[in-house]
């Protein structure tokens, strides 16, 4: 293994109050500037990273969706059931929604086991290799939107240590959320308010959309101490070819491309090619991007404080390398600012 490889090099310690149970809001929250050419560290109101910005620049934001995809059911004996929609898949050739599924507790669903869910009738139809299951429901994939707006719980991430309310609906979904599809927000473009946008493009900087579908992949642990064996879970993006052309004419123009989380980044870099040109794309990315990775095109990242030895705490070494990445994240717990999702978060400009 060679040394600078090693997930225990990229452990911190912090207290667990600094953990953000709540989001301070839109617009509220302290973002700690980290000039990227190794200049001062600053804490600041995320309102004030405007001035950060010049005219010409190009800002990247996430604009998935959060779906409130955690839905409680039982099975026909009366045990309670959790599942956790993952990703919407064909329908079923009589129109049924498919999904697949994490599904607690999960050992006992076995192919062919009927469920009710939120009131709907369900069958496991499949189990995946990692466990997930394939669930066919008694209803159309519109009909079961409707189902998980109604019943459905907004899936906040393992670590809040509370059951999700009606206050996260509107919390944990972003300015810029129009594609349903993800089970985590993208949680850096929280920062922003309508307030913020609107000054940044008075400004000048340009405003791309990319589409990555957060998955609860996201969270996975990274096993290994060598981190490069670990095998990183896909989550699907696109790119449309007007957001393509925003970028690639910021970056002809001179302008630093900025993109606001690790999804966006995971996004533009997946598309990239060697002279940091994007086009119009869709699939799914497996990227993982860890210290030793040049970036093709990313020149500025705002991202939340990320839980250690993860797969984002990684990319952003990657970025702003390892001791760097980690003397601020110290900055950050002396200065009691808040982490993780509904956390404060940093700028690397």
């Amino acid at each position: 293994m060679e040394s600078e490889h090693k997930l225990s090099d990229y452990n911190f310690e912090f207290p667990k109050e600094l953990i953000a149970s709540r989001t301070a809001g839109k617009g509220k929250t302290r973002i700690l500037h980290c000039p990227k050419d190794g200049g001062e560290r600053r804490i600041m109101k995320a309102p004030e990273i405007v001035e950060l910005f010049r005219p010409g620049d190009c800002l990247v934001v996430n604009n998935t969706k959060v779906i409130p995809a955690r839905l409680y059911g039982h099975t026909l004996h009366g045990g309670e059931v959790e599942t956790l929609l993952v990703q919407a898949l064909i329908p079923a050739e009589n129109g049924e929604a498919r999904y697949e599924a994490q599904v607690r507790p999960g050992k006992a669903f076995k192919i062919g086991r009927e469920l009710e869910i939120a009131g709907v009738k369900t069958v496991v139809e499949d189990i995946k290799e990692d466990g997930a299951r394939v669930l066919r429901f008694a209803v159309t994939p519109v009909e079961l939107e409707a189902v998980m707006n109604r019943e459905g719980h907004v899936p906040l991430p393992p670590y809040i240590d509370r059951p999700d309310d009606e206050d996260d609906k509107l919390a944990y979904q972003t300015i810029f959320a129009k594609y349903s599809g993800a089970v985590a927000a993208p949680t850096a473009s929280l920062h922003f308010s309508e307030e913020m946008l609107e000054a940044l493009k008075a400004k000048g900087v340009y405003v791309a959309e990319v589409t990555l579908h957060v998955g609860p992949g996201t969270f996975q642990n990274i096993s290994v101490e060598d981190f490069t064996q670990h095998k990183m879970h896909g989550e699907h993006y696109e790119l449309t070819r007007e957001n393509a052309e925003i970028i690639n004419k910021a970056k002809r123009e001179g302008g630093r491309i900025v993109t606001v989380g690790t999804t966006s980044t995971r996004v533009v870099e997946t598309i990239a090619d060697v002279n940091g040109i994007v086009k119009a794309q869709s699939g799914v990315t497996h990227a993982f991007f860890y210290p030793g990775y040049r970036y093709k095109i990313v020149d500025g990242l705002l991202t939340n404080f990320h839980w250690p030895k993860s797969s984002l705490i990684l990319l952003v070494s990657a970025f702003y390398g390892r001791e760097n990445t980690l003397a601020a994240y110290k900055m950050a717990v002396e200065n009691k600012m808040k982490l993780f999702s509904y956390g404060d978060g940093m700028l690397i400009l």
